[in-house]
């Protein structure tokens, strides 16, 4: 563990400020896939999608900020390059940079559907339930159970397509940027 856990004297202000572009790009494509494949309503929708892109990129900015010191020598001089004069020095940095935008695309997928699970779960509102209508549930429970497992992978899927989407546009405007 490094000794030297300070923030960062020069915050990297281009870089939060093209993360909050994406933010902007991503968050309309994905409320129109949770509107279109969940059947959410538009401003619920929205919320949601505000929500996980938010919370997601709070959290990669933490740990961004907390694995950068961590680094060694040659990639903090790589990440500075890129970030002040937009261009890498070593050739073997764009096939890390490759394994890197994976591992983020995963890593940002994976936290955005627990947001989005966790979200939906604490939402729903609780409801005063009578004895009857408890025996009733746990008749239907057992039927409902495949319904259950549908939905749920229906969460994945569409969590899925909305990050990929997302990601896909934010590629679009990274080779726009770098023409």
């Amino acid at each position: 563990m490094p000794e030297n856990w300070m923030l960062p004297r020069i915050f990297p202000i281009g870089g939060i400020l093209f993360d909050f572009l994406f933010v902007l790009i991503a968050i309309p494509i994905e409320a129109y896939v949770l509107h279109n494949r969940l059947k959410f309503d538009k401003k619920t929708s929205i919320f949601y999608a505000i929500s996980m892109n938010l919370f997601s990129s709070v959290i990669g900015w933490v740990i961004f900020f907390i694995a950068e010191p961590m680094l060694p020598i040659h990639l903090k001089s790589e990440l500075i390059s890129y970030m002040f004069f937009n261009n890498f020095k070593s050739a073997n940095t764009q096939s890390l940079l490759i394994l890197t935008a994976c591992i983020i695309f995963f890593a940002t997928f994976i936290m955005k559907f627990f947001i989005l699970r966790v979200l939906l779960l604490s939402l729903s509102e609780p409801v005063a339930k009578k004895e009857e209508e408890i025996q009733v549930f746990q008749r239907r429970r057992w039927r409902n159970f495949s319904s259950a497992k549908l939905q749920s992978t229906n969460l994945v899927i569409t969590t899925l397509i909305a990050n990929s989407l997302s990601f896909s546009a934010i590629t679009v405007i990274l080779l726009f940027r770098s023409k």
